[in-house]
């Protein structure tokens, strides 16, 4: 089995990427963004998609899809994985509402830049399937499906029966599961990849091998040279947390991934799995996966979620714990393919908020830009916070710049080792309640009600 080597996404395509030049001496622009991710190409595409005089420089640390946007589980949802009721409190339900429409139309906008682009990444449009498979996992996708539809998704969120699901999936234990139409399954590295290239042709130098080492109204210091701009856009996300002061900000949560040999003909057969759906289940500590191109199934979830001081990962090495955990899900949701080895596994982290609900906005007075805190979402919601940072940098005034998690503001994580505890204490009490929900056959757990508790994120 391969590990790191950032994602197998990475070996997918034939191995790491040649890198760009770094930036090349000091240099002035109109927009600054750091983050070769999603967003800060996607912040770039539509930057000069509405201005092409504008001069754009985006400059990276290692290479362009080095952090999540090269690693994740290729969900593209328009999904929303946030509390409603905290932008609703400033903003008010309709607006959380429309914020809800705008993520839901992003998979159908990304799959159109694709198509205009010439993006090959596998892109897929099928639906989502989630799972439960005891009653606890039952009452709560009930409860999701209700929550969902009455906060503007009854088009597109549904619950589904036992053998509709099972249909569908071949999974043990299976209850019913919950739906969610619209959505599409893609190969991660190859979009950031393909979207990189597309900003380079509409005229973006994208410096790579450039470690910025500070940030200030109007300039960018980096470790080979400066840059001035006016406006400048931070799309770090999960690292964020080591750029100068911003350690406390969002919180790098770790979550890791392992990839399948392709699967002979004769396991899928016993496992269905024909529409592709992106698939996951209602566990507390939830998994992700996907049927990939080739015939191999990506299996996601947390593993050791948070390492102290908010440190990042080597290059996408998980620990064997990790792996460990992964493996098992595997072979409880397919244990058909209990034989196919496991050829890859990787991690990576996510940016986290303090209160877990994602924001973009613009200080007018320091120029000084922001998207992320996706909390796992980012592969649909970076676009939308691309095409938001674009009007903001542009001085527009949208229906997208009036959306409710715009400029919101929100406080940082404590100290350690409080954050870590906190963190690692979520995470276990998580675990503690699926183990418990499947040993008893129970209602779902108080342990996940005070884990989310402790750090916020219910």
């Amino acid at each position: 089995m391969q590990t790191g080597d950032v994602s197998f996404w990475y070996r997918d395509m034939g191995g790491l990427p040649a890198r760009r030049p770094p930036l090349a001496g000091d240099r002035a622009v109109d927009v600054c963004i750091i983050g070769a991710g999603y967003s800060g190409l996607w912040a770039a595409y539509y930057l000069k998609k509405a201005d092409p005089g504008l001069s754009v420089i985006v400059v990276e640390k290692e290479f362009a899809g080095f952090g999540a946007s090269g690693r994740n589980g290729g969900w593209l949802t328009g999904g929303f994985a946030w509390n409603q009721g905290r932008y609703a409190a400033g903003a008010g339900r309709p607006a959380v509402v429309a914020m809800v429409r705008a993520l839901a139309d992003t998979p159908a906008e990304v799959m159109r830049v694709a198509g205009a682009e010439g993006i090959d990444a596998d892109i897929l449009p099928t639906d989502e399937l989630m799972v439960a498979t005891n009653p606890a996992q039952f009452q709560r996708m009930q409860a999701e499906v209700a929550h969902r539809r009455s906060w503007g998704e009854e088009d597109r969120v549904h619950a589904i029966g036992q053998d509709e699901a099972l249909a569908r999936v071949r999974v043990p234990g299976t209850l019913g599961g919950m739906i969610v139409t619209g959505v599409a399954r893609v190969q991660p590295a190859k979009l950031v990849r393909g979207l990189a290239q597309a900003v380079e042709r509409l005229g973006v130098t994208i410096a790579e091998g450039t470690e910025v080492t500070g940030i200030a109204p109007g300039r960018v210091t980096t470790s080979h040279g400066t840059i001035t701009a006016p406006r400048i856009l931070r799309c770090t996300e999960g690292f964020t947390a080591t750029l100068p002061g911003l350690r406390r900000t969002w919180l790098p949560v770790n979550s890791a991934q392992i990839a399948t040999a392709p699967l002979p003909q004769s396991v899928w057969d016993q496992i269905g799995w024909q529409g592709h759906e992106i698939f996951g289940d209602f566990a507390n500590a939830y998994c992700y996966c996907q049927r990939t191109r080739e015939g191999r199934i990506t299996v996601g979830a947390r593993g050791v979620p948070y390492r102290y001081g908010s440190a990042i990962d080597q290059s996408g090495t998980p620990d064997d714990e990790t792996i460990r955990r992964l493996i098992a899900i595997l072979r409880r949701h397919f244990p058909a393919a209990r034989e196919v080895p496991v050829d890859h596994a990787w991690c990576g982290v996510i940016g986290v908020p303090r209160d877990w609900c994602a924001t973009v906005g613009l200080d007018p007075a320091t120029g000084i830009g922001w998207a992320g805190g996706y909390v796992g979402v980012g592969v649909s919601t970076s676009n939308l916070a691309g095409r938001t940072l674009a009007d903001l940098a542009l001085g527009r005034t949208s229906e997208l710049t009036g959306l409710p998690w715009v400029n919101r503001q929100v406080r940082p994580w404590e100290p350690e080792p409080v954050r870590w505890l906190g963190v690692t204490g979520m995470y276990a009490l998580l675990n503690a309640a699926d183990r418990s929900e499947a040993r008893t056959g129970g209602p779902p757990s108080r342990l996940a009600t005070f884990g989310n508790w402790l750090t916020g994120r219910s």
